[in-house]
């Protein structure tokens, strides 16, 4: 399905990339009473050039580019040059490549704190909190800023705040209304309730419509452990007693057939769409898609993620050390215009990401958007983020734990015993902590 493949590009690269987004146990680091003292910032007073890279296409592209000329016009003194590098994983490239010579980066881009643990190691990164603590050009505070606690966290590299969160998503309950009336099946709220809906649907339509699956598998392992009560962390024991009720969930539903993967196609959005689906588990920011792939063959609703926890995605905004004082005032301007309330507003009903601002979440513009059905849920699905914290080698084994289950899963399609593949999945998360 070509929606499915827009998906992949526009969206949020689940499997490989939301690990990468980040939360701190560490308070964020705008509370550090000395950090303001030691850096002053000068006022914008003579033309400045800030330059953005990042890898916005479509209506996402098109949106911040009308963003940026709105704040060039309130700000004659600043040109920001919008730098397109293409797809997340071509962006990625193209700042590990660059860190090897600092002169030739972008004054900010957009990244998953994850790719620039070693910039921050490096000292490559600038500390925004004498920016954000700043009454000129920032907030004066945090709490001043409107942006939600914890994904100001997920901005976070080692307890300290070098991003700012600008595109933003969560997981989303997508389902098939006219099959859950059909089948008289209520819109699941806990993971139980969804086992037992799935169940029912797969039965009532005589095996022909599957139940529900997730689109990422390192999302359904990393909360379904977090709502056990683990973090994900180098501790984790894949093949522990609470691993495998997290697995046995997933696997039971797959080989009695209710439950199934994305498979080959990545996102369950076309399978939905033709009815192969009843329900699925993925990105927020992928409603516009499934809006286009539906059409009028049924009528679709949107639901919080039936867990307790819920999966912070999208990137933030980094600044690079290498410039110059008036270039990163200007681009804190810049970065504080992209997450007010206006902006965001703009943002989040033209692209479908969540607002960062939370006085958008609250906004009737917003939530009563009568093109989007994701908004008015929202609120319920953001009660409590959570991200993989950043840590030496956390993306790799974030992507190890989906891999690992996508090997599970296999095996309990063709209902074959995969407690084999456990015990191989706790050596190769191992290994890629240890990498």
């Amino acid at each position: 399905m070509k929606f499915a493949k827009r998906l992949a590009v526009a969206g949020m690269t689940a499997l490989a990339l939301v690990g990468t987004t980040a939360c701190s146990s560490s308070k964020t680091s705008s509370t550090k009473s000395n950090a303001t003292s030691s850096v002053k910032i000068p006022k914008v007073t003579k033309k400045t050039t800030v330059v953005f890279w990042h890898a916005m296409t479509g209506v996402q592209q098109s949106t911040l580019q009308k963003l940026t000329a709105e704040f060039e016009k309130k700000n004659p003194n600043i040109t920001i040059k919008l730098e397109n590098q293409g797809a997340y994983t071509d962006l990625q490239a193209k700042i590990n490549s660059t860190l090897q010579s600092p002169n030739n980066l972008p004054t900010i881009t957009q990244a998953y704190p994850g790719w620039l643990w070693n910039a921050a190691n490096n000292k490559m990164l600038v500390d925004l909190t004498p920016y954000i603590n700043d009454k000129t050009v920032g907030w004066g505070s945090a709490k001043s800023s409107n942006i939600k606690t914890e994904l100001l966290e997920g901005a976070q590299i080692k307890g300290t705040q070098y991003g700012i969160p600008f595109n933003k998503s969560v997981e989303t309950l997508t389902y098939n209304a006219d099959i859950l009336k059909k089948y008289n099946v209520k819109v699941p709220t806990t993971m139980a309730e969804l086992k037992a809906a799935a169940k029912k649907i797969y039965e009532k339509s005589g095996h022909k419509v599957v139940g529900a699956g997730f689109d990422s598998l390192s999302n359904y392992y990393t909360l379904g452990m977090k709502d056990e009560g683990v973090d994900f962390s180098n501790k984790i024991n894949f093949s522990g007693t609470t691993s495998k009720k997290v697995i046995n969930y997933y696997a039971d539903g797959v080989k009695a057939g209710y439950f199934r993967t994305a498979g080959s196609e990545h996102y369950l959005s076309g399978p939905f769409a033709n009815e192969k689906v009843a329900m699925y588990i993925g990105t927020s920011a992928g409603e516009g898609f499934v809006k286009k792939g539906v059409g009028t063959k049924f009528t679709y609703g949107v639901a919080a993620r039936p867990s307790k926890y819920n999966m912070q995605q999208g990137t933030d905004i980094y600044m690079f050390s290498k410039a110059s004082a008036m270039q990163k005032a200007a681009a804190f301007k810049y970065m504080k215009f992209l997450v007010s309330k206006s902006s965001q507003l703009t943002w989040a009903n033209a692209t479908g990401y969540v607002p960062v601002n939370k006085q958008v979440l609250m906004d009737k513009k917003y939530i009563n958007n009568p093109n989007m059905k994701t908004p008015a849920i929202l609120k319920a699905a953001m009660q409590h983020l959570y991200s993989v914290p950043v840590e030496k080698n956390s993306n790799a084994a974030y992507i190890q734990a989906g891999s690992n289950l996508e090997n599970i899963l296999i095996a309990a399609g063709k209902k074959q015993n995969y407690s084999g593949l456990i015990k191989q999945g706790q050596t190769k998360l191992e290994n890629a902590w240890k990498q």
